[in-house]
């Protein structure tokens, strides 16, 4: 029998076999090698995990389905680095898990959000989004400013990330209850969001 191109395309489990063994060699070739350069492994200089406050504000962001109007990933085009900063790197994200990266933006990227805006903005903004930007169609969050943060929930979260490799001293864990006592989710939430991106200089 002749071996061709056509008779490959004609017997349909042996082309399904042979695409996923290139798809599988290509994407090892091209992921591997990832987890064995620092520049993807390493964090960032200045980097340090969440505090108990900006995990549990990372919780109610995903909790609330942000990142599904919200990307944090800024990529290194000229249109990108003007108006959000600079480009983000793997290091900023080692602590991530998972990563918050999305791939839509509805809304602005939040990657350099950090130390943009006053504590008081974000208070304001996520009470109602049209007191400040009146052509947001972004939904308010009046009650994450009463709803309060459960501080028996901080260690055991810690812990979580720990076993992920997320460098956490048992230090840090037993003052978690302690860190959240009397915080509502506003206040977690704009925690988290006034360290992002601040361990790489943005734009004025």
């Amino acid at each position: 029998m002749k071996f061709s191109h056509e008779w490959i395309e004609k017997n349909p489990w042996l082309l399904i076999g042979l695409v996923i063994l290139v798809i599988s060699f290509g994407g090892m070739v091209e992921i591997v090698p990832l987890f064995f350069q620092k520049s993807t492994t390493e964090p960032v200089a200045g980097l340090k995990p969440y505090s108990p406050l900006r995990l549990m504000g990372r919780d109610v962001y995903i909790r609330e389905g942000c990142y599904n109007c919200h990307s944090q990933m800024i990529r290194p085009f000229r249109a990108e680095t003007e108006r959000y900063g600079h480009y983000s790197v793997a290091g900023e994200f080692v602590y991530d898990h998972p990563f918050q990266w999305g791939s839509k933006r509805t809304g602005p990227d939040l990657a350099r959000v950090g130390g943009r805006y006053s504590d008081e903005w974000h208070r304001s903004h996520l009470d109602n989004p049209r007191d400040l930007v009146p052509e947001s169609n972004m939904p308010s969050y009046p009650w994450l400013a009463t709803a309060k943060v459960n501080p028996a929930e901080g260690a055991p979260r810690m812990r979580a990330m720990k076993t992920l490799g997320v460098p956490y001293t048992d230090a840090d864990i037993a003052s978690a209850a302690g860190e959240l006592e009397g915080k509502t989710e506003q206040d977690a939430l704009i925690a988290y969001l006034q360290g992002l991106g601040t361990q790489i200089k943005t734009r004025n």
